[in-house]
């Protein structure tokens, strides 16, 4: 089978729910010369052959050489700058993890935020459940996304490689995700059931479910109008579930972007509106109201990946439970993805 078509057909496996929501996660195949990734804020479950984005790899290797900027956001700057200049089609901008799926040698990478692995990643004790059930997985503590995530595990790759004269095969990335590299199509299935079939048997076995257990009551048109008043075009399109347990903190990049760290749930008034905004700087995604959990967004799709991913936290927070809690990113690490122009651009892009 054409190669191509083969990454397209994994990109539609790992684009469902289960692995991957909104434009979260990214593949890749690569041969020597170039390498064909996912779009940045693209879904992987509407993937096609010519919608990857191709890159010189000769280009990208020069990244690792290139001296940065010490100022976070101007680094990350740099590096979009210097990826666009990679760039050989027209397919959008590349991943923020493009040059990470370089480092790795394998043919292909499938990298997703999977629901059953993100139970561990962003638990407490993930680290060490992780060694006891993968011990030939690498676990990487929480690094800033993009280049910094990028050269640090390009260090640990090689740590590993010398160790074990391969690269890892399993990468965990603490409340972040898993990434998963081999050179054919179907290692890359096996390897990713022998990490849900056993998190599947952890939580199976300590009676943890995914399962939120939300009922529905009916919508409460009173409600919706107050909260479009208080967060005026923020709030333009409104999604809304019956309750669920919502994660109070922040868990992953991707539950930042789409959803906010902190959902409202104080009292609609306009004092306390105005006060959530001063505190963090912009409207709510998420309010939590009554009966009720509601989405905000500037447009309906918008909406719709805010409540998406609220109901996706309290997953990951529930399942959390089978490893010690949730554990949630440090507010250095949520401030730098908040302000992150890359991740507004990904927002933009899935929205």
């Amino acid at each position: 089978m054409d190669t191509l078509k083969e990454i397209v057909e994994l990109s539609h496996e790992f684009g469902t729910p289960e692995f991957v929501k909104g434009g979260g996660g990214n593949t890749s195949y690569k041969d020597e010369s170039t390498l064909w990734v996912k779009p940045s804020g693209t879904t992987l479950a509407g993937l096609e052959e010519d919608t990857f984005v191709t890159l010189d790899r000769a280009k990208v290797n020069g990244l690792y050489n290139v001296e940065t900027p010490s100022d976070p956001h101007a680094r990350e700057e740099l590096v979009k700058n210097y990826m666009a200049e990679a760039v050989l089609n027209h397919a959008g901008r590349p991943s923020v993890e493009a040059p990470l799926h370089n480092v790795l040698e394998t043919r292909f990478v499938v990298h997703t935020h999977a629901l059953l692995v993100n139970g561990m990643t962003c638990a407490k004790e993930g680290e060490s459940i992780c060694k006891r059930l993968f011990p030939h997985a690498l676990w990487v503590e929480y690094i800033d996304a993009g280049y910094t995530l990028c050269m640090v595990l390009k260090d640990r790759i090689d740590a590993y490689k010398d160790e074990f004269g391969r690269i890892p095969k399993v990468i965990m990335l603490k409340n972040h995700g898993i990434f998963v590299s081999a050179d054919t199509a179907d290692e890359i299935r096996s390897l990713y059931a022998s990490v849900m079939e056993p998190l599947r048997n952890e939580y199976d076995c300590l009676g943890i479910s995914e399962n939120l257990g939300i009922e529905e009551y009916e919508e409460n048109p009173e409600t919706e109008a107050i909260i479009k008043k208080l967060f005026g075009k923020d709030a333009k399109f409104i999604e809304s579930s019956g309750i669920f347990q919502c994660v109070p903190g922040p868990i992953t990049p991707d539950h930042l972007v789409y959803a906010r760290a902190f959902p409202f749930s104080d009292e609609l008034t306009q004092e306390n509106a105005d006060a959530y905004r001063a505190k963090h700087g912009f409207a709510p995604k998420v309010v939590v109201q009554g009966n009720r959990i509601y989405g905000l967004g500037r447009t309906e799709k918008n909406a719709g990946l805010a409540l998406l991913f609220a109901q996706d936290g309290g997953q990951v927070m529930q399942l959390s439970q089978a490893f010690g809690g949730i554990e949630y990113m440090t507010d250095r690490a949520r401030e730098f993805i908040e302000n992150w122009e890359v991740e507004s651009y990904r927002e933009k892009v899935a929205s």
